[in-house]
Order: structure tokens, then sequence, then C-alpha cells
């Protein structure tokens, strides 16, 4: 009977499944058409991504290491700081800047308050939103923040001149150009 209720349960099943996608295209580069990576040969540990992932995760930990003399950990500095400078002021404009969800925005959020370094007050327009603020230790503590940054970033580019540190910067906004949404 079991064999038999598969059996009919499979067409509707099937129905119900994602259409499938064509595969990309396997073309491989050719010599002097732009391309630096091959599907064929592809250097996952060599590739930029990969060293990009790299860095990021290694610069993560020095900023972790700076904003611990502050009681913050490395994610909860860049919400205060948007606050402090005007970039958001509810959880979903900080959530869409930082690039994360707004559960995870409204938890890291409630740390912060738990830290008594943001209020949350009703907004007098629309109760339905809630204005985040700086307490007086909130704002003191942005003024802090800078420093450790600042060193984190100093220790990322040791021994760089100051053209190649505008070459890097260069590159970068072009690699974060040809990403942008076409």
């Amino acid at each position: 009977m079991i064999a038999a209720m598969a059996v009919k349960l499979q067409p509707a099943a099937r129905a119900a499944a994602p259409p499938v996608r064509a595969p990309r295209s396997r073309s491989v580069a050719r010599p002097g058409d732009g391309d630096f990576y091959r599907g064929d040969h592809y250097p996952v540990c060599e590739s930029v991504g990969y060293l990009l992932r790299q860095v990021r995760a290694s610069f993560d930990r020095v900023i972790d290491a700076e904003m611990a003399e502050h009681d913050l950990t490395g994610v909860q500095w860049g919400p205060l700081l948007m606050i402090h400078h005007g970039m958001g002021t509810t959880a979903a404009e900080i959530a869409r800047i930082a690039g994360v969800d707004t559960g995870a925005m409204t938890r890291l959020l409630d740390r912060l308050e738990a830290k008594k370094l943001i209020r949350r007050t009703p907004c007098a327009k629309d109760r339905r939103v809630v204005q985040l603020e700086l307490t007086p230790a909130g704002t003191r503590l942005c003024s802090e923040i800078p420093f450790g940054l600042a060193r984190a970033n100093n220790r990322l580019l040791a021994g760089f001149t100051r053209d190649e540190f505008r070459v890097v910067e260069a590159l970068l906004r072009r690699m974060l150009s040809n990403l942008d949404d076409r």
C-alpha cells in the first residue's frame, strides 16, 4: 500500500518541482579576451576571490581584537557608527546598509541596547517605526572606535607606499564597480 501511495504522489510532486535551469556556458577563456581564469583549470587557493576572502577574515580578526578593549565585537561597531553619522535610524535601514537581514540586525541591536550604547524610541509620526539613537555612552564610544579602525587598516597596509595604497584603493573600487548590479 505504501508503494502504491508513493507512485500516486510522484506525479503531483513532479508537477511542483522547480523548473530545471540550463547549465551555464562551459566556454574557456581565450588569451587576450580579458578573462584571467579558466573553468578547466581554476586555481581555487590562488584566485582573487579566495585571497580577498582570506584578507577579509584576517582583517575581521584584527578588528575584533581592536574592538575588544571597548567590549564590542567586530560587527557591533558598525551600527554604532552608522547611527552616529546619520546613515540610518531604524533597524531596517541599518540592516540594508550592512547587508544583513533585519532579524540578525535586531538581535545585534538588542545586545547594543543591553550594553546601554543605544536606545530605541517610538517614532512620533508613525508608531509602527522604532527610531534608534545613541546614548551618551554610545556617543563617547563612537569617538574612540575610529582609532581602532585606523590601527587595523594601517596594520593591513604596513609596508605599502602612499602610491601603492592609492593603487590598491583604486583597484578595489574598480572591482566593486565591475560587480555593481547591471
